[in-house]
């Protein structure tokens, strides 16, 4: 019977049951797309990672969804590198990652627990601009509830960021699956292949944070993702070559609402008109290990 190591950690959070959980399958290069997709059902979580070895860094990453692969994803890569720290498999500060949207450099900053672990996301891409009038219909919000044009922007994954006019019509949205699949038609995504917009407000869940935001989700993944790392990534970029914040650090939020609070640390790298990067931290806290068997 197939063994494989797992460990169950909170990304973006120092303490149990906060910010977002993923389960870490270590040494699990055997295990085919369809087994991988049926263990993220299993946990009910929103994703989960699989390792293996890697000749171009120092581990390879496959992230899931309980619907389909994805290149990358934040609030995992957090949780993986939390995981290989627990188990004595990185030696020094630094890490890479060999994901599909490339390698992905870690820095950590010793501390309790596994510390402050800082990803470094790819230079964003901008993609295109949508209509408000079909982006607010996806939340079933007012187009006058968006205050800056929807993009569609990439640090790895690409997300349709929304900024909305404040926590109340962020509290009002709530998914329309069938305009977000008239919305992924209008990109030309194939089917469930779109992310869902990602919903920031320019305010802070708490005096702590400078941004709070919602990523609402279609099945079969959970209603909603209590933290979104890719999709801060993609959120900081947007805001800053658009001016909609004045310095590249800054500290998000998300997950509030949902009692699992969880912040990370943003800085985008680089100028507005010439980014190079955008790094995103936090902590992860390392809830349960077990052995997952497979016949």
């Amino acid at each position: 019977m197939p063994e494989y190591d797992f460990d169950w950690v909170d990304a973006f959070t120092d303490r149990p049951f906060g910010g977002n959980g993923c389960a870490v399958v270590h040494d699990a290069g055997a295990l085919d797309h369809a087994t991988c997709r049926r263990f993220v059902s299993e946990t009910s979580l929103v994703e989960c990672t699989f390792l293996e070895p890697s000749t171009i860094a120092d581990h390879k990453v496959r992230y899931f969804l309980a619907s389909r692969e994805l290149p990358f994803a934040g609030h995992p890569t957090i949780a993986t590198v939390a995981s290989l720290l627990d188990r004595g498999r990185i030696d020094g500060d630094t890490v890479t990652l060999e994901t599909g949207a490339g390698i992905i450099p870690v820095d950590i900053t010793p501390g309790d627990g596994a510390g402050v672990i800082s990803m470094t996301q790819i230079a964003p891409e901008f993609g295109p601009v949508l209509p408000k009038e079909m982006v607010a219909a996806v939340g079933g919000l007012a187009p006058e509830d968006i205050i800056a044009p929807p993009q569609m922007v990439s640090t790895g994954i690409p997300f349709c960021i929304t900024v909305l006019r404040d926590h109340a019509a962020l509290r009002r949205a709530t998914l329309d699956v069938g305009a977000l699949a008239r919305l992924s038609q209008h990109l030309g995504y194939d089917g469930t292949d779109m992310m869902e917009p990602f919903w920031v407000t320019l305010e802070g869940a708490d005096a702590q944070g400078d941004t709070f935001s919602r990523l609402l989700m279609a099945p079969p993944s959970p209603a909603e993702d209590p933290f979104t790392g890719a999709a801060t990534g993609a959120m900081a970029a947007y805001l800053w070559q658009n001016g909609l914040i004045d310095r590249p650090r800054f500290t998000a939020q998300q997950g509030h609402w949902l009692a699992r609070p969880g912040q990370a640390q943003v800085e985008v790298l680089g100028p507005p008109d010439a980014m190079s990067g955008v790094r995103v931290a936090g902590q992860g806290y390392v809830l349960m290990s077990g052995r997952l068997r497979l016949d």
